[in-house]
């Protein structure tokens, strides 16, 4: 008979990284697949806060790197959803389902894709994720890293390196538009470049510190850059590339130095925004962190990119009030964007507003109205108000 208590003390062991105490736990018989209330297992718990050490410890003791919580999401796709490098390889090793799919129907790739992950986005690639895979809002890891994209820098590498993996640059979403469209729209003049297959990169200092960075020889790169900017202090690619390769190294401080650098050169290029941002995030300053998200939107009053991945960090900081209140802002600014109507439904039924939730994944479905997706998280919300207010009839159209 399991011990009940060894099982939720290892959950909550993982979670705080505590590995001398996870390995005391395994020897004395905890279940390393324990699910907690939210389906969590320990390696869950230890992925979502990077805990490498323990999440290592937990997979060499059998642990399945592709059980599911509540959520339909597994340690595996949690480790690329949040660009968790290393933990992300233990679980390749381990031998990581690489067609499975979140409650989105999306693989690896596709949040990877989505949230900037260049690093992670190739480690998915080397391991034989599914270049095409199509999730069930109709959408490609290319389509993804487009339409959620800005066109900067690390997006037109994220891009980039789809491509050279065999994307298909004229598959179609939903709506019949390919990801060629969508940039030509979006007025992405780099990424439509890269997508017609025209695009040089015309500094030679930046070709080699691409090839250095991608192989992971980051100080190499950031001496490359180095005297590159003795000659030119203007070119603001080179204090992108450096403070890439800074983060890389977890040299935080100095990263943020470089992006800042070159804001005090242009600080109307809204793209170091997102890059400090980022760094901000993975130093744990949230609060500094949405502030650059502001900042952007304050430049570009119309700014639906860092609105966006500003909601997606308050949803992973389960502040979904606040999330809520930004969905409403890209609602207004775009209307028919039913992936916006499906987020801030989902952060709804995180509150327990269901009957908000469902009036918010109609709009996606009036939009979409073939979209399975949207039909499920529907139903499931109805659900969940009909087993809340058991007094009450409920009339499913």
């Amino acid at each position: 008979m399991e011990n009940s208590s060894l099982n939720k003390d290892l959950i909550h062991a993982s979670d705080r990284g505590e590995y001398a105490v996870v390995e005391q736990l395994l020897k004395d018989g905890a279940n390393v697949d324990f699910k907690d209330a939210d389906g969590r297992t320990a390696l869950m718990a230890a992925t979502q806060k990077n805990q490498v050490a323990v999440a290592k410890l937990l997979i060499e003791a059998g642990s399945d790197v592709n059980t599911r919580d509540i959520t339909q999401l597994s340690p595996f796709i949690c480790s690329a959803a949040n660009g968790f490098h290393k933990i992300l390889r233990l679980m390749i090793d381990a031998g990581a389902d690489l067609k499975s799919v979140n409650r989105f129907g999306g693989t690896a790739l596709l949040p990877s894709s989505e949230k900037g992950y260049l690093k992670t986005v190739q480690i998915c690639l080397d391991a034989g994720v599914p270049v095409n895979h199509v999730n069930n809002l109709g959408w490609s890891a290319l389509l993804e890293a487009v339409i959620l994209g800005n066109g900067g820098r690390l997006y037109s590498d994220i891009v980039q390196t789809l491509v050279d993996a065999g994307a298909d640059v004229h598959l179609p979403d939903r709506d019949g538009k390919s990801s060629l469209q969508h940039a030509e729209e979006l007025n992405h003049t780099r990424v439509v470049e890269i997508l017609n297959k025209e695009y040089e990169e015309k500094s030679e200092s930046i070709k080699i510190a691409k090839t250095l960075y991608k192989e992971g020889k980051y100080e190499k790169a950031i001496s490359e850059i180095d005297k590159a900017q003795e000659n030119d202090s203007q070119n603001l690619d080179f204090y992108f590339y450096k403070g890439y390769c800074l983060q890389e190294l977890k040299r935080y401080e100095e990263a943020l130095d470089e992006y800042n650098r070159a804001l005090a050169i242009d600080p109307n290029d809204l793209d170091f925004y997102f890059y400090t941002a980022n760094c901000l995030r993975l130093m744990k300053k949230p609060e500094e962190a949405l502030n650059e998200y502001d900042r952007a939107c304050k430049l570009n009053p119309n700014e639906t990119f860092y609105r966006y991945h500003k909601s997606n960090y308050l949803r992973e900081l389960g502040r979904h009030e606040e999330a809520v209140i930004v969905m409403n802002k890209l609602l207004g600014l775009q209307p028919t964007r039913y992936d916006f109507s499906f987020h801030k439904a989902n952060s709804l039924r995180s509150l327990g507003k269901h009957e908000e939730a469902i009036e918010a994944i109609e709009n996606a479905i009036a939009n979409d109205p073939t979209n399975p997706l949207y039909q499920l998280h529907r139903n499931q919300s109805l659900e969940l108000l009909g087993k809340k207010i058991k007094s009450k009839t409920l009339e499913v159209k």
